[in-house]
């Protein structure tokens, strides 16, 4: 019998994965604010989400960064920014906003993967099925990577998109979503010369 995977806890039933263990967030939190990102929308990473949501046809695209306890989404993008469609809130009808909790989503696994997540169906993942997400606001498919800093080497969080319906985001989904990480971790380092403006 195997060992559960080191980065992973369970819940007290040990039928759904939860949150992955995060042992940088403490060096993350600390870089993001060498880099003036704060818990604060910016318009241009709001613009940069409108972007990456056109580019790869989906409805919602965040630009997430990820402390202790809580995802901030300094960019945002929702259906209603741009076009009728639903906001992205719990079905119960509390909203988001711009703030999620750290167990919500997949942002936390990428952050901690440090690698690119594909879920084409999150139900066919029953590791991923169970996220509140799926119940709360009826997200179906995912599309993230990680925002790796160049200085520190720390995923200081992701950049994602997201439906309610399946998609088949494919090879060229990943690879644009990984391109944009890229551009987006550029315009983090071009705000810190700036000095976070």
């Amino acid at each position: 019998m195997s060992a559960p995977v080191p980065y992973t806890q369970y819940d007290p039933t040990g039928q759904m994965l939860v949150t992955p263990q995060d042992r940088d967030a403490p060096a993350r939190v600390a870089r993001l604010r060498e880099l003036g990102i704060e818990n604060v929308p910016v318009p241009e990473f709001d613009a940069f989400a409108r972007n990456l949501a056109r580019e790869l046809g989906a409805p919602y695209a965040m630009v997430n960064f990820i402390d202790e306890n809580r995802q901030y989404f300094a960019g945002l993008f929702t259906p209603a920014d741009d076009q009728p469609g639903v906001e992205l809130e719990p079905q119960q009808g509390a909203s988001t906003g711009r703030v999620m909790a750290r167990d919500h989503g997949w942002c936390p696994h990428v952050v901690v993967r440090r690698r690119a997540l594909v879920l084409e169906d999150v139900c066919d993942y029953p590791r991923f099925a169970g996220n509140p997400v799926v119940d709360e606001i009826g997200i179906r498919s995912y599309l993230g990577a990680p925002l790796i800093d160049w200085n520190s080497g720390i995923a200081l969080g992701t950049i994602c998109v997201i439906d309610t319906d399946i998609r088949p985001w494919g090879r060229e989904g990943l690879e644009i979503i990984k391109a944009n990480a890229r551009e987006m971790v550029d315009l983090l380092h071009q705000r810190e010369d700036r000095g976070g403006i």
